[in-house]
């Protein structure tokens, strides 16, 4: 419309109004008379300015049609853009099942600011998953449609938080197949799954009701050290009280150096409590002369100023 006012009153010398007249009486196709007769410049624009409304106004008519038309249009577009979010996802972690351990471990990611999907079975959790703001894929684990769609070829991680051990077993196969790299957590209700699903590629089993249990008799047995235990939970970077460290971010692993070396107590305020060996091996309390190696790692405790201190200083993401 803007084109053809601006034509008629560039190229005709219309005034403003004849010229929006002379618009709107051809972009409809209603076939009024001109308001005076059109010379050849004219008479082309006229006909460049029919041919382009109808292919506009068709093609917006047609779209309109289709959004009015389809009733789960909506949904569609949400989750089309969803999906397309998913699909920028690199190095992310992928949570299967959004039950009382799967919606834990989503807030624990989401307070550490990690990008995470959730693949849920349940139609009806949809509306919870939207409330919460949380990315997922509504479908069955137990397809790999399924889990390609949540990205596990690309993820870093895979968290099995099913309800039901066969499926977890299951679940953690099909991830292991797709992606050999990726970490696999899973979830086991009876302690005879353990050993299975570690069999079919999960790198950690957690037992929930084992945990649950020792965590209330320590409160009996030592419950001073496990509330001090307790104050020390992670629930968001704010306020984190430990953190795990590559020594690669320290300094330059080709050169090795000691825990004494890094004189993080002087620098940062925080102290080593731990050290991880390359080959995924723990160490309480470690010397200050023990060397530190390559692909290693350190664990610090302090207050949560003091860990923003480290992370800020050694630029610790």
């Amino acid at each position: 419309m803007l084109i053809g006012v601006t034509g008629y009153k560039m190229i005709s010398g219309y005034s403003w109004v004849d010229a929006f007249y002379m618009t709107v009486i051809t972009m409809t196709t209603v076939g009024f008379g001109e308001v005076v007769p059109l010379d050849d410049q004219s008479k082309i624009f006229t006909i460049f300015l029919i041919l382009a409304s109808v292919v506009i106004v068709g093609y917006a008519l047609s779209i309109i049609t289709e959004y009015i038309l389809s009733k789960n249009n909506v949904e569609e577009l949400k989750h089309k853009k969803m999906q397309k979010m998913i699909e920028s996802f690199k190095n992310h972690i992928v949570i299967c099942g959004y039950g009382r351990n799967g919606k834990q471990a989503a807030i624990k990611l989401k307070a550490y600011k990690k990008q995470f999907v959730v693949i849920e079975k349940n139609k009806e959790m949809e509306e919870r998953l939207q409330l919460d703001e949380v990315p997922y894929v509504i479908g069955n684990a137990n397809e790999d449609e399924t889990l390609i769609a949540a990205g596990v070829e690309r993820a870093s991680c895979f968290i099995s938080a099913l309800p039901n051990d066969a499926d977890n077993l299951f679940v953690v196969l099909s991830a292991r197949q797709l992606n050999s790299k990726i970490n696999i957590i899973s979830r086991a209700s009876n302690e005879s799954s353990y050993d299975k699903l570690k069999f079919a590629g999960a790198n950690n089993v957690i037992l929930p009701d084992k945990i649950g249990g020792d965590h209330m008799a320590s409160l009996v047995v030592v419950p001073g050290l496990m509330e001090f235990i307790d104050n020390l939970s992670i629930v968001g970077k704010s306020n984190i009280n430990i953190e795990e460290v590559a020594v690669e971010k320290f300094y330059d692993a080709n050169k090795p150096r000691t825990i004494k070396g890094l004189d993080l107590r002087r620098k940062t305020g925080c102290s080593v409590i731990g050290y991880k060996d390359e080959n995924g091996k723990y160490m309480v309390n470690p010397e200050a002369d023990m060397e530190l190696a390559r692909h290693s790692k350190i664990i610090v405790l302090g207050r949560p100023e003091q860990i923003e201190a480290l992370n800020t200083e050694y630029g610790i993401d």
